[in-house]
């Protein structure tokens, strides 16, 4: 690896790259939350085949404690593997595109 793409990998993302990035990582995020949604919903019905409805939340009183943590844990652990790949694929494509690395 040349030492000008590691320095763009590391911290070296210009201020107008990090400013053009900023619309493509809000979509890339909406679009992240969408994709993990959808993940975590294939996901509880198999991990509780018998409901037939949304994973418990909360406030629900008719779920034991212990359902509602299990969903929360999967849906987070879901939601932040989904989001890690979007942000650093959404990176790397941009980092292609513009031949600037968006990050800090």
């Amino acid at each position: 690896m040349s030492s000008s793409k590691q320095v763009s990998q590391t911290g070296g993302g210009s201020k107008t790259a990090k400013i053009l990035y900023r619309p493509w990582g809000l979509a890339a995020s909406i679009l992240g939350g969408l994709v993990a949604s959808q993940i975590f919903q294939q996901v509880w019905k198999r991990v509780d085949p018998q409901s037939t409805d949304d994973p418990p939340k909360p406030l629900q009183s008719e779920y034991r404690l212990r359902k509602i943590v299990i969903a929360a844990l999967a849906q987070g652990a879901i939601y932040s593997v989904v989001k890690a790949l979007i942000d650093r694929g959404g990176a790397r494509l941009f980092q292609k595109w513009t031949g600037e690395w968006p990050g800090d």
